[in-house]
């Protein structure tokens, strides 16, 4: 039985993901400080496969201890986001950066690891703001920068993959209310307005079921991922600012948006991403940008903006 260590595994992402590794039988261990006092993983604890660590990823003595026992690791635990990182920076590059510096020097050449990067790494793109995995990176704010340096070094094993996430979005157990997408339909059913800056500058989406799918097809065909570098996006949601606000529109259509320059994107990100070289791997997204939206309208009043934003 695959045995895969899944650090940060009661995030965002980890509540979904976790329940769908062991879901498929594989046997995972999550090692998660609970900082945010998340309960998403509290319908999986009765599966015999599922380990909870109650830990610190910087703690290096525990760390080694559930490295050692693991065939594939995903280190999810992350300060994640620009605005999130800049309110503690000591605790963010601690984290972001030299946790998984240390991690990877510890990795065996038979361990696999499948790491979640960002594509904010991009900044502001290059010509024409399109980017592919080769193109030039000009990461702007210290999240992207971080990433950008444990990219390089992650890449430098042969058994590892990066994934340039999107922006990610959707319903989760443990909610992040401060994600892009999110926000802004949060507030159009709460506020019933936004204002927006920066609102041509474009970035990619992806839905948080998708990122999940990604990380399976990872696991199922190692021979595809192993050593690559993979953005992943949702390629119609390439959208700028005011055209997602327009999509949610059409779904509330009591919501308001205006247009001021007011302030700046702390990514400074204005790019459209190719998703192609994962779409060649058997990559289909199967979550449409509406059919998120959608769902987000129906589930975000579950949600107190309070407790689930991370800013």
């Amino acid at each position: 039985m695959t045995r895969i260590l899944v650090t940060g595994g009661a995030g965002y992402i980890g509540s979904v993901l976790v329940p769908n590794l062991l879901a498929q039988g594989y046997q995972v261990t999550v090692v998660d400080n609970f900082m945010y006092k998340q309960t998403g993983l509290a319908a999986s604890v009765r599966d015999k496969n599922l380990s909870l660590v109650f830990g610190d990823v910087r703690d290096e003595t525990l760390m080694k201890e559930q490295i050692a026992k693991s065939d594939v690791i995903i280190p999810l635990a992350a300060i994640v986001g620009a605005p999130a990182c800049d309110l503690d920076p000591t605790a963010a590059q601690s984290i972001n950066k030299d946790s998984i510096l240390w991690l990877l020097k510890q990795i065996s050449p038979s361990q696999r690891i499948i790491m979640p990067t960002t594509n904010s790494a991009y900044g502001s793109g290059g010509k024409d703001n399109f980017c592919d995995e080769n193109s030039a990176l000009n990461p702007l704010s210290l999240y992207a920068r971080d990433k950008v340096i444990v990219e390089e070094e992650l890449m430098e094993l042969p058994c590892a993959t990066s994934f340039r996430l999107a922006t990610v979005f959707g319903i989760s157990p443990r909610m992040r209310l401060d994600l892009l997408v999110n926000n802004f339909t949060y507030r159009a059913i709460t506020d019933g307005f936004v204002v927006v800056f920066e609102g041509h500058f474009k970035r990619n989406y992806i839905h948080l079921l998708d990122v999940v799918q990604a990380f399976n097809l990872a696991l199922e065909n190692e021979s595809k991922f192993m050593g690559e570098i993979f953005n992943v996006g949702l390629t119609e949601a390439n959208i700028s600012k005011i055209e997602l606000c327009k999509k949610i529109q059409e779904i509330v259509p009591n919501f308001t948006y205006l247009e001021a320059p007011l302030g700046k994107d702390p990514d400074q990100r204005n790019y459209l991403v190719s998703n192609s070289k994962i779409e060649s791997r058997g990559f289909k997204p199967t979550v449409s940008l509406d059919n998120g939206l959608s769902e987000l309208v129906k589930g975000l009043e579950i949600f107190n903006h309070k407790s689930f934003s991370n800013i």
